[in-house]
């Protein structure tokens, strides 16, 4: 889920055309988007098009949907929930106990709908949910990742949001915070889209904290972060090169060993894994390269 592209729930006439695009993930929105005035005819309008899409599509569909102190956000689970959705994005939580709340209401309109349980992505985005970031992570076993949140976070402290380093410290915070869940980390919007270079420096910057992806509120930044989230030829041949040698350790009954003049052990195969998995999903080496090296 290297880029996720938002998409106005109250927009359907862009709904198609999302889908046809390039971007791994999309996220209907719900909230933020969607005008009060149009919530309700947003849902239906949404909901109906989720339900008709065909298997196979090959998009991970998030829905944003209102937060639970709204009066919107339990006809958004039941609107959504069971309709093609992979996740369903909870804005501000303040707390576990927020997350447990949405995971029941969830569980109740998938009980109705006799569907699997959808995951939850938990975004990251008032001052108590960052302090509560690993507790959010760790709150309901649906929770798949924390996504940061930066308008609501840290637009009503004052705090400029294009200081780099600022932004580094927090995505290491929220990215440690979602380790300690076991959960994946995703990056936030930027939202100046005719900044294409700044975009990429701050999605280079959360690839490098270990983050999954970057979101895009337009659709001239997906081709940025599909291409800065692409494992690079360098990173796939030492993958690849560490696999290899894992296999030839544990042949020998070796739990550390070198690759290239670096050590490598558990933590680091686990990793080269990870990045000859993604490498697969987008067709860069072939099914069998993993074992054959």
């Amino acid at each position: 889920m290297r880029s996720k592209l938002f998409v106005p729930g109250s927009r359907p006439e862009l709904f198609a055309k999302a889908m046809a695009g390039d971007a791994d993930a999309l996220s209907f929105d719900l909230e933020d988007a969607v005008d009060e005035s149009m919530k309700a005819e947003a849902r239906r309008t949404l909901a109906q098009f989720l339900g008709a899409l065909a298997p196979g599509h090959g998009k991970v569909v998030i829905v944003r949907v209102n937060a639970l102190a709204t009066p919107h956000f339990t006809a958004d689970i039941e609107a959504v929930v069971g309709a093609g959705v992979d996740l369903v994005n909870l804005p501000k939580p303040e707390s576990p106990e927020d997350i447990r709340e949405c995971a029941d209401a969830m569980a109740k309109a998938e009980r109705r709908a006799g569907i699997e349980p959808v995951g939850i992505l938990a975004n990251i985005e008032t001052p108590r949910a960052f302090h509560l970031a690993a507790e959010i992570a760790s709150a309901s076993p649906r929770v798949k990742g924390l996504q940061a949140g930066w308008g609501d976070l840290i637009e009503p402290l004052g705090i400029d949001r294009y200081n780099a380093p600022m932004i580094e410290s927090l995505l290491l915070h929220i990215r440690i915070a979602a380790g300690e869940g076991g959960v994946w980390a995703y990056d936030g919007a930027y939202a100046n889209f005719k900044d294409p270079e700044g975009y990429t420096r701050e999605a280079e910057a959360a690839r490098r904290l270990g983050y999954l992806g970057k979101s895009c509120i337009h659709p001239t930044q997906v081709p940025l972060a599909n291409a800065v989230f692409r494992p690079s030829d360098a990173e796939i041949a030492h993958s690849l090169r560490v696999v290899a040698a894992a296999r030839e350790a544990a042949a020998k009954g070796i739990g550390a060993f070198t690759v290239n003049g670096r050590m490598v052990d558990a933590p680091f195969v686990r990793r080269a894994e990870a990045v000859l998995a993604l490498a697969e999903k987008l067709q860069l080496i072939a099914p069998d390269e993993r074992t054959v090296q």
